[in-house]
């Protein structure tokens, strides 16, 4: 895929320009409106294609939470039969708590967490299965009450049965910038992983007292300037970090229902470094 399309349609799935302008320049690189009309479904998430996870060892659920105002949804996944569990809040896209990041959430739980996937569109009806509308229902979140809401359900972690009280979170995306804002929002976090997320401000950086963890994908050129200062703000505070940039991949490099920019290589990498972390400080 022509990159400057996969650029063009990053731009659009973050409402840097409409569907209209999108698609009128999405011809323009294709050659034609037709072409373009076969190109769309190739950058557009195929959850129905995406192999559903299953596992024996583990149960699911959905369930709800108190929020700031009102009840939060989730999905809550965990290993069978197990005790003394660390937790991971999951953090999905700007498009809400789609298939995809459930299938994350049980995919924790199979490595042995108890893990939430917190829809963050709960005060807003919950996720619709239409993405675009989904991705505009997220803009319409109140900043402060959807933060609150997460630091609840990392609240609720803490207190839940069979959890040992260690709390991790992991986002992407939309969720990879949330996960940043928990580790600098919440002091008792242990870990907090980013998936190509938006950085914090860097005078806000020495509030974290979590390990931290970033995943970029070498072409993603919108989030990664944001790189450099992220990263001097996190020496300067002596807070425990690790940054990869995977060469040569996109944004969103880990979701495979996107097939033009899932890269599985990337994608199983940042994986086991991701479960390494929180074995290492949620157990």
């Amino acid at each position: 895929m022509n990159q400057k399309i996969i650029n063009l349609y990053d731009k659009y799935t973050h409402s840097q320009i409409n569907r209209k302008e999108f698609m009128k320049k999405l011809a323009i690189l294709a050659g034609s409106t037709a072409l373009a009309a076969t190109i769309l479904p190739l950058l557009e998430n195929n959850y129905v294609a995406a192999a559903e996870f299953v596992s024996d060892e583990i149960t699911s659920e959905e369930i709800t939470f108190a929020g700031v105002e009102g009840d939060m949804k989730a999905v809550l996944a965990r290993p069978k039969g197990k005790k003394n569990l660390g937790t991971v809040l999951v953090i999905h896209e700007n498009r809400g708590l789609n298939p995809h990041i459930i299938d994350v959430t049980k995919r924790v739980a199979a490595e042995g967490f108890i893990a939430l996937g917190v829809d963050a569109l709960s005060p807003l009806g919950g996720t619709p299965a239409d993405e675009d509308k989904g991705r505009e229902l997220i803009g319409k979140l109140d900043p402060e009450k959807n933060l609150q809401n997460y630091l609840k359900g990392l609240e609720y972690l803490r207190k839940i049965k069979g959890g040992n009280g260690k709390v991790g979170c992991v986002g992407f995306c939309w969720g990879g910038g949330m996960s940043n804002k928990l580790a600098v929002n919440d002091p008792n976090l242990h870990a907090a992983v980013a998936y190509y997320g938006a950085q914090p401000n860097p005078a806000d950086v020495a509030k974290i007292k979590a390990s931290v963890m970033m995943h970029y994908g070498g072409l993603d050129e919108r989030i990664n300037a944001g790189i450099p200062a992220y990263e001097a703000a996190l020496k300067a505070a002596n807070v425990d970090y690790k940054i990869f940039i995977y060469d040569g991949v996109n944004h969103a490099f880990n979701n495979n229902t996107s097939p033009t920019r899932y890269n599985e290589a990337a994608a199983k990498l940042a994986w086991s470094r991701t479960i390494e972390l929180f074995k290492q400080k949620l157990s």
